[in-house]
């Protein structure tokens, strides 16, 4: 998926100002963060976003849209259109097609899609594809059509391997069902990659510790693992005010997490990321776009962008995010352009994120500001708690800062 939010080890991004009026009439707006300004690099990745899901879980608060199928002709029009607003094709090393469930559109819909993305934004080089799926949607029409298209790199909303933990996460698909699709794509693509979810209600560690396992035996290249949150506006946190359901104690969550690290390394999994673990020659190099604060490109309703330092969210709302488009008008619903010291403060949390750390002058290099002036009486003192690391030519985050890293960025932004 494209890289979560307010989950174990995550931040969310800087809160963005809101605009108050936004785009244009016509039939190509001037929509801000389209266009590298002079002296910006171009985007080389591009995020696209696919609402559509068979049902929406309890837990989720991503922009989907469950029971909405009659709506896919309508995006896909809009999508295409809000992808010629770019004027010309941009060329990129990294795709990203995520959800919701982009497997849930129709094998002719889910081609056209990947045929204009294509078109938009041309792969070069030796590209990443990653394409978000669900396995109860995976029959081998699909999966055709996946492959046939280039996509390189299948991502799996497995969850888990225990049919129990699926129920109660409320997923629609059963751990034979994740088994039979591993196999089936397993030839179709040069990488797999698939979620699985902690710290579930009822969930022990020794239930946990078999979601590893399986996890380790299954033919996969690449793991990333979230500890559960209960978000506002999802069903879950309704659950939970109502006492229907309960958070596992946060000792048993570090604990899982902990876990998670010790088995996955074990098997040569490296941890190149707080929630994330790849074979070699396998890490997402799209999600890796955005952790050293690269520009990227991003359509779809609910979809995030970041290009010439200006952030930019579409409207969540698939139906506002469609209406707008079809009136020719931005889908933008906020905007912020960073200044430079937030700018540089984000880049180096972001690169924190990543088990190599930050250097120092590649930091300054990149953003014109010493890293030890960013942070200032904090790096001494996270060093002293044994939360970073410091060999005087970067810093990194200590296994003891991994497994509290949420609490550490507010100090450093």
């Amino acid at each position: 998926m494209q890289v979560p939010e307010e989950r174990l080890g995550t931040i969310a991004p800087p809160s963005v100002a809101r605009l108050s009026s936004i785009g244009s009439s016509g039939e190509a707006p001037e929509r801000l963060g389209t266009i590298a300004p002079p002296g910006k690099a171009e985007p080389r990745a591009v995020y696209v976003h696919v609402p559509f899901c068979r049902h929406r879980c309890g837990y989720c608060n991503f922009t989907v849209l469950a029971g909405r199928d009659d709506l896919a002709p309508a995006y896909l029009e809009a999508v295409e259109r809000e992808m010629s607003w770019l004027g010309q094709p941009r060329p990129v090393d990294t795709l990203f097609v995520g959800g919701g469930t982009p497997t849930h559109l129709e094998p002719a819909q889910l081609a056209r899609l990947l045929d204009r993305t294509s078109h938009w934004f041309p792969p070069t080089g030796r590209y990443e594809w990653s394409v978000e799926a669900n396995p109860g949607d995976l029959r081998a029409e699909i999966l055709d059509t996946l492959a046939a298209a280039g996509v390189t790199r299948l991502s799996l909303g497995v969850q888990s391997f225990d049919d129990r933990k699926l129920r109660t996460l409320e997923r629609d698909h059963r751990a034979e069902q994740v088994l039979r699709v591993l196999d089936a794509a397993r030839p179709r693509f040069e990488s797999l990659s698939l979620d699985l979810i902690f710290a579930v209600p009822g969930e022990s560690l020794d239930d946990w510790q078999r979601d590893l396992r399986m996890a380790v035996a299954a033919p996969i290249d690449h793991v990333s693992c979230y500890g559960l949150t209960f978000e506002r506006g999802t069903r879950f946190w309704g659950r939970r005010l109502r006492g229907q359901l309960a958070p596992l104690a946060e000792e048993l969550e570090l604990k899982m997490y902990e876990l998670a690290i010790d088995t996955l390394e074990s098997a040569e999994f490296e941890h190149y990321e707080v929630s994330n673990f790849a074979r070699p020659g396998h890490r997402c190099r799209h999600n890796e776009v955005y952790w050293r604060g690269e520009p990227y490109f991003a359509v779809g309703p609910g979809a995030a962008r970041y290009v010439g330092g200006r952030r930019e969210v579409n409207h969540r709302s698939t139906t506002n995010w469609l209406q707008r488009v079809r009136a020719g008008q931005s889908p933008v619903a906020e905007s912020e352009q960073l200044a430079p010291e937030p700018s540089a403060r984000e880049r180096m949390v972001l690169g924190l994120r990543m088990r190599a750390g930050v250097d120092r002058d590649d930091f300054q290099r990149r953003t014109g500001y010493e890293l030890d002036r960013l942070l200032g009486e904090q790096l001494p003192l996270l060093v002293d708690w044994g939360l970073l690391a410091d060999d005087g030519r970067r810093i990194r985050l200590t296994r003891r800062g991994l497994v509290v890293s949420d609490t550490i960025w507010p100090r450093l932004l």
